[in-house]
């Protein structure tokens, strides 16, 4: 059989262990029902709230606002200053987003609405691939249960915002199947647009190239394709990096920004062990200490899913990401955020899910989606910080 057949019959099997259209309609249909209650606990708490402000204007607040402005002004030239002092702008943010903001808003809508649009799409993007690859790696019942808790976690409320979390997801998730797949062009694809969405790229690029060696190893493939497809990948944080240094004039600009604006430094994860320690033992307000303990929770998951010897790229990728998320400095309530598409966290509840009775399985789900939606719902009306 040739290569191309091998391709197709591989693509054939795994979409008939997901069980065809039905098996992914069942979860759009999750992801669906996840959006829908959390929406619903957003509009409650919005009513409830001194000062309503509506579920759209909810859904795009904080970064939503930093990555309209590119969408809509493109990014600026150089340094921002306020009375001398350096500010964050928005050449932080990478581009993949923002782009296709501006794409759809050129078909007439706002450029809000083109962002609320692309967010979603990406979402429903997200919770296919999402079971693909648990489908891939385990079977249809590990993918369905995953789609499940990851877009019923605490602070999966970005998934319905106009944040980057969504297309990030899709495309991570993507293309890992691609890679688990052997489909080297389209990993090599979506690795490069992974990288241009989020820092965090970084991981999946490498992770990527785990991916590649592994196949070169194994010598069932063509050396060169695996090989073009990390190396394609691992080109585009850097590429960002260097676009940024060469538009501002200066080679360290992104992280001169990010410090600026967000205080982002990479400091080997003191700081966040000195706000877990502190917040723990003389914290007085309930969300950083459940903060704290998300961050706890989530190593301790972790740890599990690497005892169990996970496909080895889907580990280097959550354990390279967990690294950037504890090790820097910065908005310590923004770091459940930032571990939502951090698949490894998630599999071991997931794993036991799909192994239990189906009514233990849709208790254990339930109560977990009623924490987690409320959770992001309350941060986003209630909590006056950022995500």
């Amino acid at each position: 059989m040739s290569l191309a057949g091998e391709k197709q019959e591989a693509e054939e099997r795994l979409w008939d262990k997901a069980g065809a259209w039905r098996g992914v309609g069942i979860a759009v249909g999750i992801f669906a029902l996840t959006r829908i209650g959390q929406l619903i606990m957003l509009g409650w708490l919005d009513a409830a709230d001194d000062d309503p402000v509506g579920l759209r204007q909810r859904l795009l607040v904080w970064d939503a606002g930093w990555f309209l402005r590119v969408a809509v002004n493109g990014y600026p030239h150089g340094y921002t200053y306020e009375g001398g002092v350096l500010q964050g702008n928005e050449l932080a943010f990478f581009p993949v987003y923002p782009l296709l903001i501006r794409f759809v808003a050129a078909l007439g809508i706002p450029a809000s609405t083109a962002a609320l649009v692309v967010s979603w799409l990406a979402s429903i993007g997200a919770a296919v691939a999402v079971h693909l690859l648990a489908t891939s790696l385990y079977n249809k019942r590990v993918g369905w249960a995953l789609v499940a808790i990851c877009f019923s976690a605490p602070v999966s409320i970005v998934f319905s915002m106009a944040y980057s979390e969504g297309i990030f997801l899709a495309l991570i998730a993507g293309m890992l199947v691609a890679a688990h797949r052997r489909i080297w062009w389209a990993a090599g694809l979506l690795g490069l647009l992974t990288a241009l969405t989020r820092p965090t790229g970084a991981a999946a690029a490498v992770a990527l190239g785990v991916a590649a060696l592994l196949a070169v190893r194994e010598s069932r493939v063509k050396a060169w394709q695996p090989i073009t497809a990390a190396a394609v990948a691992l080109a585009g944080v850097p590429l960002f990096l260097a676009w940024v240094g060469w538009r501002v004039g200066d080679p360290a600009a992104w992280f001169r920004i990010q410090a600026a604006g967000w205080g982002t430094a990479f400091d080997y994860g003191s700081s966040t062990v000195s706000f877990v320690a502190t917040t723990l033992s003389t914290g007085d307000s309930w969300v950083p200490v459940s903060v704290a303990l998300i961050l706890l929770a989530a190593l301790a998951a972790a740890g599990v899913a690497l005892a169990r010897r996970p496909w080895p790229p889907l580990a280097v990728y959550g354990v390279i990401a967990m690294v950037l998320v504890y090790g820097q400095a910065g908005f310590y309530h923004s770091k459940p955020r930032l571990l939502v598409p951090v698949l490894l966290t998630l599999l071991p509840a997931a794993l036991a899910v799909a192994r239990a009775r189906p009514r233990v399985a849709v208790v254990s789900i339930v109560a977990w989606a009623l924490f987690g939606l409320w959770y992001g719902a309350y941060l986003v009306t209630v909590w006056p910080y950022t995500l």
